[in-house]
């Protein structure tokens, strides 16, 4: 029988507290699920792997008896013991006593699997893996398993919310998205995923929101960014400039002597709240200096006087 050393299958550390470890497994179960990888039998026997060391773990009465077997054969190999010779039977479990499997995810084993046990040797041996199947003449409600899913929206889409007709596992459903998601935001859909088996309840469909770049404007949480093309004669004598905003397009005063890379606040202009959609992030239009189209000659030397002019001020006079 092999030894199975659980945190390094985890890849946590021996003092990981509880949380750790259910969010450590978590993210492996989801990498390795059969339906992520079908035909995948190498990521089949991993996720069957993780999901042992996670019930031993998870639980603190199997997790302390895990530990102090641990402790006892790492002492026993580091005096030169053999892992043949090592004394399993005083660390085997009794009749009756196996252990209670609950994952902590609706992942039914039973399904992925068949009539196959899911558990090494070492595990029935030591935890009774046989004992914990959990089968019974009159099986109980299961709740079906979540699902999530990942769905791109435009910054416009996330601006409004937006609809998304969405194919999973064969069924076709009709997603709401609420205005002000930002990448990340996760949106629950109760009872949408997998039905629930024997009369339980269907998991829920969980939207994992990626908002793509816009080439206008640069989002911060709330708030937007964007550079406001302003021409220099605008920039130095004051005027008003047109300005888009994802709603409707303003009119931004630009005061006298306005320098490049100047922002300008326009307060409620930027995203919705997220769950308050009547408050709203700010907008900032930042200051960038053009050249007017097709400057005629005249122009060209007036502005070329006003150079001279300016350089002639600014130096200072010979003193004689």
């Amino acid at each position: 029988m092999d030894f199975k050393d659980y945190y390094e299958i985890l890849g946590v550390a021996p003092n990981a507290d509880k949380k750790a470890i259910k969010q450590t497994y978590r993210q492996l179960a989801r990498k390795h699920h059969p339906d992520v990888n079908p035909g995948n039998k190498a990521a089949e026997e991993k996720f069957k792997t993780i999901n042992e060391a996670y019930q031993v773990l998870s639980d603190e009465k199997q997790r302390k008896k895990y530990d102090a077997l641990r402790a006892q054969y790492q002492q026993w190999q580091q005096k030169g013991g053999r892992q043949q010779d090592f004394d399993w039977q005083n660390w085997s479990s009794q009749p009756d006593q196996g252990a209670r499997v609950q994952y902590a995810t609706a992942e039914d084993l039973e399904d992925l699997f068949g009539n196959d046990s899911p558990y090494s040797d070492f595990f029935a041996n030591i935890f009774g893996g046989k004992a914990s199947s959990g089968r019974s003449a009159s099986p109980s409600p299961r709740r079906g398993r979540d699902v999530e899913y990942e769905v791109d929206l435009t910054l416009e889409e996330a601006f409004r919310g937006a609809e998304r007709a969405l194919e999973i596992d064969g069924h076709r459903i009709q997603a709401s998205i609420p205005l002000g998601v930002r990448t990340g935001t996760r949106v629950r859909l109760a009872g949408r995923a997998e039905p629930g088996k024997n009369g339980g309840a269907a998991g829920d469909l969980y939207l994992i929101i990626k908002v793509l770049p816009n080439e206008t404007f640069e989002r911060d949480g709330d708030d937007l960014h964007l550079d406001a093309p302003v021409d220099i004669f605008t920039a130095v004598a004051g005027g008003e400039i047109r300005i888009h905003t994802l709603e409707k397009t303003l009119t931004l005063k630009i005061p006298p002597r306005t320098n490049a890379n100047q922002i300008f606040r326009l307060r409620g202009k930027g995203m919705p709240y997220l769950r308050e959609s009547t408050k709203r992030g700010d907008m900032f239009a930042r200051v960038k200096l053009i050249l007017p189209d097709a400057l005629t000659d005249l122009e060209v030397e007036s502005i070329r006087a006003l150079a001279s002019a300016r350089q002639k001020h600014a130096e200072p006079s010979d003193v004689k």
